[in-house]
């Protein structure tokens, strides 16, 4: 099985952050939502407020108690039952702001990144799978969901708890808020510690899941193959090792987040237990009222929760810091192929002309396999020209030039006489029709797969272009016809009827360039023949680039290009390739004589 050589991911050269620093990752999709944020805010900072005012009201309660005032108790416990109405009301508004203000950050990332994604040329796709791209845009937006809509609010919450717990127990007792600030240094130390070595964990643990997430994607797309070669086994043993990675990692950052959690909560209450031990004392010896030391425990209750909930969130923070660190990195990957900044304008009507000026390609992945080489070739307006030669010889890069996936190494693909570097890959795309050596069936019905080729088509010009491809026949014998569902990549439909369906998308385009790379290939002999005619009355009034190993499909040909090895070793038309000998001579004497 391929394995992710992707530089994105590779954890080996990458430098793992230790701080939530990449958190302001975030900012530009949290700015366009101000309003939403200040509400949230106005929700936290009440709700803060109120918990801290509470211990207020309990402390009166507690010394009318004692001073034996029934009526100011009953009206202490009605202004408790009061704090404790607005309370709830502002926890619920902060709850209903803050994730849906998570929700709404979420689904910008994840259409920002599939935007980007979705753009990216195929040399980008060499180096990233895209089963990790899916991890990322599910598992990791996941995690900022849960930072955004409930870590960050209960973080910042915590912190004004803690802010003002501290304060208003210095204005119950300086003498014990002195002892318990003894106790902060000591609970902050194994937070910023251990916090670090859980975010290097939830870095790997999320990357160990992106790379099990790729593998499971690569294999269930390619499940028949898997079973024909009965690769069941290694596929689950290579699934299985990937996951059990994730496993330990992900156990590795729990027990540190655990050990973490252990210590910051007996310190911070064993010292909480120091302090009222104090200050039962000084109760004793009258120094201090009992609602007093009731409202101060209250307060280092509180103070102490908040410390150990920013321990815990401390930890959800930095895994969701690892999260973003990757949706960034995906965010603001850098594309080899990219349109101009100041872009040419096609002459209209487009006339389809197309030139090779010194062509040399190597694909990236094998910079030492030159894939065409000093290549010069120039397909005149609505010539029909075939790519012929045997596998490797470069016919198939030739497409991937036109359509410019890839750039050139040297030289230039000019389109109507412009560099296609120089103009818009939406704009001069639009003016060819293009159909894969494989054809990309969608998991939808069988008139939206076609209408993919134009999708202003009306279902009138769908079926003609399913005719002039000789898939009609086919299509009108499904159980609800052009409207069946063809099931995912097609798989409910044979080689022959998918490759008929990628023709009809290509007819129905309209495109002024025709591009067929192996389009007859799945076709059984009466298909071919009616393909083959529609090819040929769709080509009359285009350019058409044809790639083929069957020679039978490209005899009509204007032209016949040869290549071997990335060169072009002859041109003719198939009489005088065959009289002239050589490489065309040797293929078409295997494949018309016996």
């Amino acid at each position: 099985m391929r394995r992710s050589g992707n530089a994105v991911s590779n954890l080996e050269e990458r430098e793992i952050s230790k701080t939530v620093g990449p958190l302001r990752g975030l900012a530009p999709f949290l700015l366009p939502y101000r309003l939403l944020m200040i509400f949230a805010g106005l929700a936290l900072i009440t709700t803060s407020g109120l918990s801290l005012i509470l211990p207020l009201a309990v402390r009166r309660v507690v010394d009318g108690f004692s001073a034996d005032q029934a009526a100011q108790m009953d009206q202490y416990f009605g202004a408790a039952i009061g704090i404790a109405a607005l309370l709830a009301i502002g926890t619920g508004c902060r709850y209903y702001f803050v994730t849906r203000l998570g929700e709404r950050v979420v689904t910008d990332i994840r259409i920002s990144i599939y935007n980007k994604m979705i753009g990216m040329s195929p040399q980008f796709f060499e180096r990233v799978m895209t089963g990790e791209v899916l991890s990322r845009i599910t598992t990791d937006t996941t995690l900022i969901l849960s930072v955004i809509g409930s870590s960050v609010s209960i973080a910042l919450r915590n912190i004004l708890i803690f802010i003002g717990g501290m304060a208003l127990m210095l204005l119950t007792s300086v003498k014990l808020t002195s002892l318990v600030l003894l106790i902060v240094p000591a609970v902050i130390v194994p937070i910023m510690v251990l916090g670090r070595r859980v975010r290097a964990l939830s870095r790997v643990n999320q990357d160990r899941i992106a790379q099990s997430s790729g593998n499971a994607s690569e294999t269930l797309l390619a499940a028949q193959t898997v079973q024909a070669f009965t690769h069941e086994n290694p596929s689950r043993m290579r699934f299985s090792e990937l996951t059990e990675q994730a496993y330990d990692a992900a156990r590795k950052r729990i027990g540190v987040r655990a050990m973490m959690t252990v210590i910051v909560i007996f310190l911070v209450f064993t010292g909480v237990l120091g302090v009222l031990w104090m200050g039962a004392r000084d109760v004793r010896n009258d120094m201090m009222s009992p609602g007093a030391l009731v409202q101060f425990v209250i307060y280092a209750v509180l103070v102490a929760g908040a410390v150990a909930a920013l321990s815990e969130i401390w930890g959800e923070l930095q895994r969701a810091a690892g999260a973003t660190e990757r949706l960034v990195e995906l965010i603001n990957a850098e594309d080899n192929i990219k349109d101009p900044v100041v872009t040419k304008v096609l002459e209209q009507p487009v006339r389809g002309k197309i030139s090779f000026d010194q062509v040399s390609f190597n694909y990236p992945s094998r910079p030492n396999m030159p894939a065409l080489v000093d290549m010069n070739l120039t397909i005149r307006a609505g010539e029909t020209v075939a790519l012929v030669g045997p596998s490797g010889a470069g016919k198939s890069t030739v497409f991937q030039m036109v359509l410019r996936f890839f750039d050139p190494t040297a030289g230039a693909v000019l389109f109507d006489g412009v560099d296609i570097k120089k103009i818009d890959r939406q704009k001069f795309r639009k003016e060819m029709a293009y159909v894969p050596q494989d054809p990309v069936i969608f998991a939808t019905s069988a008139m939206e797969n076609i209408r993919f080729g134009r999708p202003d088509a009306t279902d009138e010009e769908v079926v003609a272009a399913a005719k002039a491809a000789a898939a009609d026949d086919f299509l009108a014998k499904l159980p609800d016809g052009y409207d069946s569902f063809v099931g995912e990549r097609g798989v409910m439909m044979s080689g022959g009827q998918k490759q008929r369906i990628a023709i009809a998308r290509a007819i129905l385009r309209d495109a002024p360039v025709l591009l067929l790379d192996e389009a007859t290939s799945a076709l059984d002999a009466e298909s071919e023949l009616a393909v083959q005619q529609a090819v040929e009355t769709l080509s009359k009034d285009r350019t058409t680039l044809i790639v083929a190993h069957r020679l039978a499909t490209v005899k009509k040909a204007d032209r016949i290009i040869v290549m071997d090895d990335g060169h072009v070793v002859a041109t003719g038309t198939h009489a005088q390739l065959v009289k002239q000998g050589g490489l065309y001579a040797r293929l078409a004497k295997l494949q018309f004589t016996e």
